[in-house]
């Protein structure tokens, strides 16, 4: 079997892994459809909505918080844990090797990405959602960037924490960047969640050009530069720093 062939089969295995488990589901799509329904519908949150509608404004950064969820969250404490119990290990001596094990995650982490797009749109959407479909374009890069920088991000943390202290550090992070990193609110808005560095942070860089694509159709030329470079210092210091052991 060829190295690519070696990867796609663990990218298969690990994304049906993702699907049978319900924990990664509920912070993958059941909270970013929350926060879909919470701050697009009911209005407690003052938006700087200058004319659009609150579900224009939130739906990009509830797809960029799903994004997040599923790459940094779930694969930080899913491959915490299976370093714990060993299952990384047997797989380090197979012909994969760590860098296989790191590719073959990211390729997985996109392909349930498909399913929670296709998933938390359908459901913007049914509630009134229109994207400005010219910036389509935009917006997949920004999806593939931000996939591949919070899953290398999230093996990372995985690889230099015990499990115990991933399962802390990545829930309090995803908290962070929800409510003050510039995910699902801009970050230099006019709400009192507003953090005006937030927009150099990976999750920043994310929300905003994920905003800049389906609400104006533009390419957000600062925060994908932002995010490419997150995304090449994240994926090679996980291909360096990456451990199958605690």
């Amino acid at each position: 079997m060829t190295a690519t062939r070696r990867v796609l089969a663990y990218a298969r295995f690990e994304a049906i892994g993702i699907l049978r488990n319900g924990e990664q589901l509920l912070v993958a799509v059941v909270l970013p459809a929350l926060a879909l329904l919470g701050l697009g519908v009911a209005t407690v949150v003052s938006l700087p909505l200058d004319g659009m509608k609150r579900i224009d404004l939130i739906a990009p950064g509830v797809l960029a918080l799903a994004i997040m969820s599923s790459s940094f969250t779930s694969q930080a404490i899913a491959t915490a844990f299976d370093r714990r119990w060993g299952v990384l290990r047997q797989l380090s001596t197979t012909p994969l090797g760590p860098r296989g094990i790191v590719l073959g995650k990211v390729l997985a982490v996109l392909a349930v990405q498909v399913l929670q797009v296709v998933a938390l749109s359908g459901l913007a959407v049914a509630v009134g959602w229109r994207p400005d479909l010219g910036g389509l374009g935009a917006a997949l890069l920004t999806w593939v960037l931000g996939s591949i920088c919070f899953t290398s991000l999230g093996l990372l943390v995985a690889a230099r924490l015990r499990a115990e202290a991933v399962l802390a550090v990545a829930n309090l992070l995803w908290l962070a960047m929800a409510a003050i990193g510039g995910l699902v609110l801009p970050a230099d808005g006019d709400t009192r969640f507003a953090v005006p560095l937030a927009s150099w942070l990976p999750s920043g860089a994310l929300g905003d050009a994920m905003r800049a694509a389906l609400v104006d159709g533009a390419l957000a030329e600062v925060a994908l530069v932002v995010l490419a470079a997150w995304t090449v210092a994240c994926l090679t210091a996980a291909a360096r720093w990456f451990r199958p052991t605690e």
